[in-house]
């Protein structure tokens, strides 16, 4: 009895475990910043909602598990812009779930006419373009706004989540830092884009998205738009085509072999590796990015 007793006092005294807190993330973009921002934090556990090889979240559609995982989360990371069309779904079966958007602050472009005009975050969904990510001046806005997220979240952690943060912040001013000067010597360059993912990183980087083959990813190309592609791309004196891994290319290939444009690829950055994820990957299809369109627009 005293030997038990003993042992029950040496237990009172141990520190208390910390629970296992749970972040979830909507997609793999807002997963990586997510990884790095909790970097280190024993006992955080951070799972990405979608698949890793989802891609973005056009008319995503909640599944069962995904309604599993949200259950068990402590706070929800996403996109926001509308890019998550299923938040109200969300919202009624989790009322009590913080839900932090990363695009809040950002300077939205309007879907439809996203090189020419900026409006104010107010709009209903469906009006924006929601790939503000590929603008790595954004990426830190978001990164700001996760971690002011999470620290809510998490309190106990907030210097941790706070140290995290400003070292993620440094290494994505040296991306955007080299992205501008690298890409100085394209500006006003035209390039055509397989869908509507990369008109923030044109904006920020001085490049003209001059037309767009598919703006929603998951169309058929008609044989009208086909033909208004091809005398678009000939009057451009025919401009690299830009296609994604994350789509089918049929159509992009379709119009190169119509106009001779030359196919390369770009990565958005809304899919990437399930396991050992470096915690660099956003910088590195960023950069490898980059490499891309200089070599395209032959600089």
């Amino acid at each position: 009895m005293k030997k038990l007793i003993s042992v029950l006092a040496a237990l009172l005294l141990l520190p208390a475990l910390a629970a296992a807190e749970t972040v979830v993330t909507s997609f793999y973009p807002i997963y990586l910043f997510a990884l790095n921002l909790t970097e280190g934090l024993e006992g955080v556990e951070v799972h990405n909602m979608t698949e890793a090889g989802a891609g973005c979240l056009h008319d995503y559609q909640l599944q069962t598990g995904d309604m599993k995982q949200l259950a068990k989360a402590d706070v929800f990371l996403i996109n926001g812009a509308g890019m998550e069309g299923f938040l109200t779904g969300v919202y009624d079966a989790f009322p009590e779930l913080m839900v932090v958007d990363a695009s809040v602050g950002i300077e939205l472009l309007c879907a439809q006419e996203d090189h020419d005009h900026a409006h104010e975050h107010s709009h209903e969904h469906g009006e924006y373009n929601a790939h503000v990510w590929l603008d790595a001046g954004n990426a830190q806005i978001m990164v700001t706004n996760l971690a002011q997220g999470l620290m809510e979240a998490m309190p106990e952690r907030a210097d941790a989540i706070a140290a995290n943060r400003d070292a993620y912040i440094v290494r994505l001013q040296a991306l955007d830092a080299t992205l501008k000067e690298n890409l100085a010597q394209a500006a006003g360059k035209d390039i055509i884009t397989f869908h509507e993912a990369f008109p923030y990183f044109a904006k920020a980087y001085g490049l003209n998205v001059a037309a767009v083959v598919n703006r929603d990813p998951d169309d058929a190309l008609s044989p009208a738009k086909l033909a208004e592609l091809v005398g678009t791309v000939k009057a451009l004196g025919v401009p690299p085509l830009f296609v994604e891994p994350q789509y089918e290319d049929v159509a992009a290939r379709t119009l190169s072999r119509e106009t001779g444009a030359q196919i390369w690829e770009l990565d958005p950055v809304a899919t990437g590796p399930e396991k050992d994820v470096p915690l660099t990957y956003y910088e590195d299809v960023m950069l490898r990015n980059m490499r891309t369109l200089l070599e395209a627009l032959g600089q």
